[in-house]
């Protein structure tokens, strides 16, 4: 695919295009994709937003996504923003788009709620991925574990035992 790549900030419009190409994320991942177009638009696009996306589209198809959220780190005394999704499609792969991606999560970021740093995960699995971020820059924290609380866990925490 050879067409001119444009990137915005996604819109409630979008949702359905966000949802096609978090799927495939998922697919290409193995992961279990449960968020729907419905549950995208009221986390994104609610009355109290808890992501913001930017596409990337070639004429009317999608053919990158980046999502994030913000977060504040005390040791850099700043907030980032967190990518929790991103990708491209792979056909347009190796043109540098996840670059531009993640620029315009940069750019965004840093003008909506001053974010100096950006931080993700990335599968221990998936060295391309690896590879990757660490040619853009990104240095991997060997000093942490990821760790999450859902489900069961989540509702008892605070509980007396």
């Amino acid at each position: 695919m050879r067409q001119s790549v444009t990137i915005r900030l996604a819109g409630p419009a979008d949702t359905a295009l966000l949802d096609r190409a978090l799927r495939a994320l998922s697919d290409h991942l193995g992961d279990t994709h449960r968020a729907t177009e419905a549950c995208l638009a009221k986390a994104g696009f609610g009355a109290t937003p808890a992501f913001r996306a930017q596409i990337a589209l070639a004429a009317d198809t999608a053919v990158g996504v980046a999502l994030y959220s913000p977060l504040y780190s005390t040791t850099r005394a700043m907030p980032g923003a967190y990518v929790s999704d991103l990708w491209v499609a792979q056909e347009v792969r190796g043109g540098g788009l996840g670059n531009r991606l993640l620029a315009a999560v940069r750019d965004d970021a840093g003008a909506q709620w001053g974010a100096g740093f950006i931080r993700l995960s990335v599968y221990t699995d998936n060295p391309r991925a690896v590879a990757f971020y660490e040619r853009s820059g990104f240095s991997p924290r060997r000093d942490e574990i990821g760790m999450l609380l859902e489900g069961e866990a989540l509702a008892r925490i605070g509980e007396t035992t």
